[in-house]
């Protein structure tokens, strides 16, 4: 394990914690559907200023340019993070007899899906040099 992608993972964590913990906010008022959803826009944003100046080396690229393909690569992370927060909390958590956290728990699961393919993803595409 490199340093770099450690590094990856504690800004990760950081960003991964912003999004749990604001889908729990978003829930008081909302879906959890839409909740998860405009939470990962939370974490997202929080791992955008982590990864560009704590992992990543300095991009050539235009912010514009890097916040753009941040944003697609992490689109394909949220679409992970949705699947498998549903599936969880509506058939495989209940279908285990879990019944308290479920939202929670599935929720978990779901942010840490995407965690190897978003770094490869910005290393070689969001932050790349040159």
């Amino acid at each position: 394990m490199t340093r770099q992608f450690l590094r990856f993972l504690v800004a990760g964590g950081i960003a991964a914690a912003a999004n749990f913990l604001s889908r729990i906010g978003f829930s008081t008022f909302m879906g959890l559907e839409a909740a998860v959803v405009l939470a990962y826009g939370v974490g997202m944003a929080v791992a955008f200023v982590l990864m560009r100046s704590q992992v990543f080396p300095p991009s050539q690229a235009p912010v514009s340019r890097q916040v753009a393909i941040f944003a697609a690569v992490n689109l394909a992370a949220v679409v992970q993070t949705l699947v498998v927060t549903l599936v969880l909390a509506r058939w495989v958590l209940p279908a285990m007899g879990v019944t308290r956290f479920v939202e929670e728990i599935a929720h978990a699961a779901g942010v840490a899906v995407p965690v190897v393919t978003s770094y490869y993803g910005h290393k070689h595409f969001s932050f790349r040099r040159g």
